[in-house]
């Protein structure tokens, strides 16, 4: 079969490799149908995270189950299947306090699983899936083409911008500000609205992402940063902060426009993934009680919830696809996010 690997900073390769097997009783394969590049993917692309040498990458896929292992009770053959970027058992307690990201048998996609047996990555055309009862979820049926890119999203950002409004306390009435106008931050705006949230602020610079941020439901758009930017939200929300900030991207100064974007007492709900050395000033939040919650995004425990909005047309979180490559493209689908000329690129093998 075929499956990406990065070599090395903006250095990745469409390969041939062994099929897959069920290793054990507790395996899946699934034949992928739609795959898609994270932005945290970016980073071992650009070199902020060393990568030592070649090795499978992709976190987010759906497909459908070719094979199950003897013990396997909850997906059958035949089965449109999602799949968390995460795998899990979904029986530890710590999944089931919905922390599925935290498992006691918790492996990634690429990685060895809990048991040290190489996984495959998402990015290709077949993946063995370990401990498929606790990691994959069934759809009702095959999703459409038209509907396909949603049902994707929930294998990690809409998900995970749920989770920054769930860690953030967003209740109906809520005033938020989202940092952050990636796929993860634009699905964040989605989330906070589909909570009850009255006011929704997009901070986002580029008007093909503003205007995706208003399709999924902000209510106003900020371009500016830094002290101007705060200035602009306070000036949209009454002369006080927000009553939850999602910070979607990692940095430290995402962190701290997020921070200084929240009123007295408000949250900060935080999924991105940290580069470039976020910090917490302490003080600051000790001065105006200003809570920071997050990590990250338990997605599985998400999946079932979100699924029947986004499988009735409720929620369209499939509007953060803006370019669809076939796999064989895999490097320019990485250039383009990488470039930005791309929100969030579709792969289909």
């Amino acid at each position: 079969m075929k499956a990406t690997l990065i070599h090395g900073p903006r250095d990745v390769r469409l390969e041939t490799v062994p099929d897959p097997q069920v290793r054990r009783p507790t395996d899946a394969l699934v034949r992928v149908v739609a795959a898609c590049v994270c932005g945290s993917d970016l980073w071992p692309y650009r070199g902020v995270r060393p990568t030592s040498g070649p090795h499978r990458i992709g976190h987010e896929f759906v497909g459908v189950v070719e094979e199950v292992g003897a013990e396997v009770r909850r997906v059958r053959p035949g089965q449109f299947v999602v799949a968390p970027f995460s795998i899990a058992d979904g029986t530890c307690r710590h999944c089931r306090a919905g922390v599925h990201t935290s498992c006691e048998r918790v492996a990634w996609w690429g990685a060895p699983d809990h048991e040290g047996i190489p996984s495959d990555g998402g990015q290709g055309e077949l993946v063995r899936v370990p401990l498929a009862d606790g990691t994959l979820v069934a759809t009702p049926e095959h999703p459409d083409e038209a509907l396909l890119p949603s049902v994707l999203a929930l294998s990690d950002v809409m998900g995970t911008g749920h989770h920054a409004a769930r860690a953030a306390g967003v209740v109906p009435g809520s005033t938020v500000v989202v940092v952050g106008d990636g796929a993860v931050g634009l699905c964040g705006v989605l989330a906070a609205r589909r909570l009850g949230a009255e006011r929704v602020v997009a901070m986002s610079r580029h008007a093909d992402r503003q205007r995706i941020a208003r399709e999924l439901g902000a209510t106003d758009v900020v371009a500016e940063r830094g002290a101007e930017g705060v200035a602009a939200v306070r000036d949209l929300l009454d002369g006080t902060g927000a009553d939850a900030v999602l910070e979607c991207v990692g940095t430290k100064e995402s962190m701290q426009q997020a921070l200084d974007s929240a009123r007295p007492g408000g949250t900060v709900g935080f999924v991105g993934v940290p580069a470039g050395g976020p910090e917490l000033p302490v003080q600051q939040m000790f001065s105006t009680n200003v809570g920071v919650r997050g990590g990250v995004a338990p997605v599985r425990a998400y999946i079932e919830e979100l699924l029947p909005d986004v499988w009735s047309g409720a929620v369209d979180p499939g509007r953060v696809f803006d370019l669809v490559l076939p796999l064989d493209e895999v490097a320019e689908a990485y250039a383009a996010m990488d470039e930005r000329r791309a929100v969030k690129v579709m792969l289909r093998p």
